[in-house]
């Protein structure tokens, strides 16, 4: 039997900067959809993947910020590194840590 991560809440305080943020580093908005005045559902999936984030309001009980430490893999640390610097996406020098 597989089991697949498809989507991961992130809590946010600003939902249209996020979406914005998120466009701004290549993310898919793949659907924006406002269900009532409370609930409102963002869907954006990274170039490539399987597995998308969801922002929105109504959507979680975590608190904004309380997410911590979500990763995301890429063929070429150099090439993303540029893309976002081209994106104008304020990235900091490239650190080649003991654990990857």
């Amino acid at each position: 039997m597989d089991i697949k991560l498809e989507l991961v809440a992130v809590p946010v305080t600003d939902v249209d900067r996020a979406k914005a943020f998120y466009e701004k580093l290549g993310f898919n908005a793949d659907h924006d959809v406002a269900v009532s005045e409370d609930i409102r559902f963002v869907q954006l999936t990274p170039p490539g993947s399987a597995c998308s984030i969801a922002i929105g309001k109504g959507l979680t009980r975590m608190t904004p910020g309380a997410l911590d430490n979500m990763q995301v893999v890429v063929t070429d640390i150099g090439e993303a590194y540029e893309d976002l610097r081209g994106r104008g996406v304020e990235v900091t020098e490239i650190q080649d840590l003991p654990r990857g």
